[in-house]
C-alpha cells in the first residue's frame, strides 16, 4: 500500500509518500508561503537529491495539485500516476474529546473535526482544507484523520481539568487536550524497542523540543500527564510562545497597553518565548551563538530560562509517575542540541539521572542512549517520526476495511 501524509498549515503544505509493504519513504517535501508572494515548493528524493520549484500558490488544493503532479511527473516523480497512491492520511491537530484514536474521515467525522474549529482555530481550519482538497482532486481515494490530542485522551479528570467554573467546561469543553501525541506516542514507544523493554512496565517522560515544545509523561503506555493544554501556549517556553504566564500579566498588560484579544493572542504566540526575552530570533542555533560568542547577557538569560522550565516538567511529571526510568529527548533541539541535553540533565543526580558526557556531545538526530552505564534513568534520543505514525495509522485503518 501506497499512504500520501499530508501536514497543512496555514500557508505551508508538508507531505510524504510512503511504500508501506517495505515501510520507506519515496518521496516527501514542502509546499511553502501557500497564498503568499515567493510561494514555493521543496522536493526530497528518495535517492536524496532536492530540487526547488518556484510557482505561485494560491490555495491549498492549488498547492496539494502542484505536489501530485511533481510526484507523477517523469523527471522527478517516484510513481506513475495517482492511481498508485491508495490512501491519504491527514495530520489533525485536535479532534477534541470525541476523538482518542485515528479515524477514517467519513462525512460525520468531518462534521466532528469542523466543531472543533472554535477549540482550534489557529490550526484545523488548515488541516480541513487539505482534506477538502484532496476530496475535490482525488474523491475516490479514502482519508484518515491522525489527531495530535488523541494520544493524550487518556489523561486523568484531575489532569486534565483547570480550576475555572465547572460549568465552562461542560458548556464550551475548555480543558486540557494537549498537542505533540503522535510524537509523544513514537518516540516512547520506539523507545522501549531500542531497549529491549516492555512500555507498560515504563515510566517514560518524553521531551519534544522544537520552535514548538511540549513534554509528556508516559506511564505504562499512556499519557497521564502533558504540558501543553487547550492551545498550544501553555507549557515549556517555546521559540515564539511564552508558555506557562500568569494570566494577571495578560489583563494587565491589555490595560496599559491599551490592546485587545486578537494583538494580545499575537503577543503571547508570536512575540514572546525566545524570541521576546532575548529580543534575537526565535532560532535557538541563533540564540546560542550570542549567548557563547558574544556573551548576550538577555542571550544567556533566555537559555537559562528555558533549560529551566524543562527541569521543572522533569521533576513534576517524575512526582506525577511516582518516579521515572526513561527520559527521551526529541524535535529539533531536543535532536540536535546536545548542549541543551546537558544543561536540562544537569544536577539531575538525585532524580537518578547520570548523563554521559561524552556520549552526548556531537550527537546529532541519531537515536542513541546517552545516559551513563550505571544510571537509574535511561536518558536518549530518539528522533521523532510523526509522518510515519500517520502512515501507519492510514494504512491499518485502510487494510481493516478491506474484505
Amino acid at each position: 500500500m501506497k499512504v500520501l501524509v499530508l501536514n497543512c498549515g496555514s500557508s505551508s503544505i508538508k507531505f510524504q509518500l510512503f511504500n508501506m509493504d517495505s515501510t520507506t519513504n519515496m518521496t516527501k517535501g514542502i509546499a511553502e508561503k501557500v497564498g503568499l508572494k515567493g510561494s514555493f515548493v521543496k522536493l526530497e528524493k528518495a535517492n536524496g537529491d532536492k530540487v526547488r520549484f518556484e510557482g505561485e500558490i494560491l490555495d491549498h488544493q492549488t498547492g496539494i495539485e502542484y505536489i501530485l503532479g511533481i510526484i507523477t511527473s517523469q523527471k522527478h516523480g517516484c510513481i506513475k500516476n495517482l492511481d498508485a497512491i491508495d490512501a491519504v492520511g491527514h495530520r489533525v491537530v485536535n479532534g477534541g474529546e470525541k476523538f482518542n484514536k485515528s479515524a477514517l474521515i467519513t462525512d460525520e467525522v468531518l462534521v466532528e473535526v469542523e466543531k472543533c474549529i472554535d477549540i482550534a482555530p489557529l490550526h484545523n481550519p488548515a488541516n480541513l482544507k487539505g482534506i477538502y482538497a484532496i476530496n475535490a482532486l482525488m474523491p475516490s481515494k479514502p482519508q484518515v484523520a491522525v489527531f495530535d490530542t488523541a494520544f493524550h485522551q487518556t489523561l486523568p479528570k484531575h489532569a486534565f481539568m483547570y480550576a475555572i467554573p465547572y460549568s465552562l467546561y461542560k458548556k464550551y469543553g475548555i480543558r486540557k487536550y494537549g498537542f505533540h501525541g503522535t510524537s509523544h506516542f513514537y518516540i516512547s514507544k520506539r523507545a522501549c524497542e531500542i531497549l529491549k523493554t516492555d512500555i507498560k512496565t515504563q515510566r517514560i517522560i518524553t521531551v519534544h523540543l522544537g520552535n514548538g515544545a511540549s513534554m509528556a509523561a508516559v506511564k505504562f503506555g499512556e499519557s497521564v500527564d502533558t504540558s501543553m493544554g487547550f492551545t498550544p501556549i501553555e507549557g515549556l517556553i517555546m521559540g515564539t510562545r511564552s508558555g506557562d504566564l500568569d494570566i494577571g500579566v495578560l489583563t494587565y498588560i491589555m490595560d496599559k497597553e491599551e490592546i485587545g484579544i486578537s494583538q494580545i493572542g499575537t503577543l503571547a504566540n508570536k512575540q514572546s518565548g525566545m524570541l521576546g526575552i532575548t529580543g534575537i530570533s526565535s532560532d535557538m542555533r541563533e540564540i546560542e551563538d550570542a549567548a557563547w560568542k558574544d556573551k548576550n547577557e538577555r542571550a544567556i538569560l533566555g537559555l537559562d530560562m528555558y533549560h529551566y522550565r524543562v527541569k521543572k516538567y522533569l521533576g513534576a511529571y517524575a512526582a506525577a509517575m511516582g518516579g521515572v526510568d526513561i527520559v527521551v529527548f526529541a524535535g529539533g533541539i531536543g535532536e540536535n542540541a546536545p548542549e541543551s541535553r546537558e544543561a536540562v540533565c544537569n544536577d539531575m543526580e538525585f532524580l537518578g539521572i547520570e548523563l554521559d558526557i561524552d556520549k552526548n556531545n556531537g550527537l546529532r538526530s541519531k537515536e542513541a542512549v546517552i545516559s551513563k552505564a550505571g544510571s537509574r534513568v535511561t536518558v536518549m534520543v530518539v528522533p521523532t517520526n510523526e509522518e510515519l505514525v500517520i502512515a501507519q495509522d492510514t494504512d491499518r485503518i485502510i487494510s481493516e476495511l478491506k474484505p
